[in-house]
């Protein structure tokens, strides 16, 4: 049975009639037209359809219209003020932090949603929240320095920033010949 909700998506309000189970980037996309969350998994493995719900990322193929009833969300969409990119989509546009670009809306709102919560986030917090962040190109090393460039802060020699998940994959370690100089992921066992 259908049920009647409102919610605020990038500042406007809207309402929409549909089953309270219907996933809410199936509303954005095909009710609202919003489709720079797309659909990877469907499973919340891949966060290519992270949005904003009142302040916090979430993974929108995992969120009913029913837990966004009434709230605010934000899609990629509605980041930029303007004529005026937000500045962790100016970062990735910098570090040329995208191949294909799938990924890249998912990864741009995982940023936000942490900045908001902590804007002086840690490489722990960022690789804690980057691990659901799925990148099929393997552009990490980029996606990593946009992050930094996002949070203002330079990479550290020694120190990498994991971003893809840690089952049996390392991101961002490295390099031995350059110190500093974050390489490729390297398969350490299982199948990506």
């Amino acid at each position: 049975m259908n049920s009647t909700f409102k919610l605020t998506v990038n500042g406007r309000s809207h309402t929409v009639t549909t089953d309270p189970e219907r996933p809410l980037l199936d509303v954005l996309r095909e009710d609202l037209q919003l489709t720079g969350a797309k659909y990877g998994c469907g499973e919340g493995q891949c966060r290519a359809c992270t949005v904003l719900l009142n302040g916090k990322s979430v993974a929108a193929c995992l969120t009913s219209i029913s837990d966004a009833d009434k709230k605010s969300v934000i899609t990629i969409e509605g980041l930029a003020k303007s004529d005026k990119l937000h500045p962790v989509q100016e970062a990735f546009l910098a570090e040329g932090a995208f191949q294909c670009g799938y990924c890249t809306a998912g990864m741009i709102m995982g940023v936000v949603g942490l900045l908001e919560e902590k804007p002086d986030a840690s490489d722990s917090d960022i690789s804690s929240r980057m691990q659901k962040h799925l990148c099929r190109c393997c552009s990490y090393p980029r996606i990593s320095k946009a992050i930094r460039r996002a949070i203002g802060s330079a990479p550290k020699v020694g120190r990498g920033v994991p971003t893809a998940p840690g089952n049996g994959v390392e991101v961002g370690r490295v390099s031995h010949d350059q110190p500093g100089l974050l390489t490729a992921p390297r398969v350490t066992g299982g199948v990506i």
